[in-house]
């Protein structure tokens, strides 16, 4: 059967065990790494003529929990599975100034560790930092551009205040 899927009539080499599987290298373990770098995707937010309308019709035809900030994503961190995590879906007004000064129709939030250190590295490679980082019981944020224009919001959560405030999530 192996030489026919092979697609060969060879012998087959039967000294070996089938089912071994070929060595990987071992995965660091990442449960206290404080490494500056993107952890994840933290929030996609996107310009919308009707945003409440946008949110309702994702909610109807796709299974969205909504609230009022658009819908909240539930998963488990892969380092740490019996942490809740959270991924923000939000449709903001077209126009919103909150995208600015990029002139794109989208901001990505990615979720980060060790964000001052980030910020430190960002600034020491050129990178453009829009503003201070700015603490909230749910986490630190502060905002750059990449390479494209696009404005990139940078947030190091406290997914434990949002899993205490409970509420509807999508999941």
């Amino acid at each position: 059967m192996l030489a026919l899927i092979a697609g060969c009539n060879r012998k087959t080499d039967t000294s070996k065990n089938m089912d071994e599987q070929p060595k990987t290298p071992e995965q660091p373990d990442l449960t206290n790494d404080t490494t500056p770098r993107v952890t994840g995707i933290g929030g996609i937010f996107f310009f919308s003529d009707h945003p409440d309308k946008t949110k309702e019709w994702y909610a109807v035809h796709l299974g969205l929990e909504t609230n009022e900030w658009g819908s909240s994503f539930e998963f488990r961190n892969a380092n740490r599975p019996d942490e809740i995590n959270y991924l923000q879906w939000s449709p903001f007004v077209k126009g919103s100034e909150y995208f600015a000064p990029s002139t794109k129709e989208f901001m990505i939030n990615y979720r980060v560790q060790n964000i001052e250190g980030l910020v430190k590295k960002l600034k020491n490679s050129g990178v453009t930092v829009l503003d201070e980082i700015e603490s909230f019981e749910y986490g630190k944020f502060v905002h750059i551009m990449d390479a494209d224009g696009n404005k990139i919001e940078l947030w190091e959560p406290v997914d434990s205040v949002f899993t205490s405030m409970g509420g509807k999530t999508t999941k």
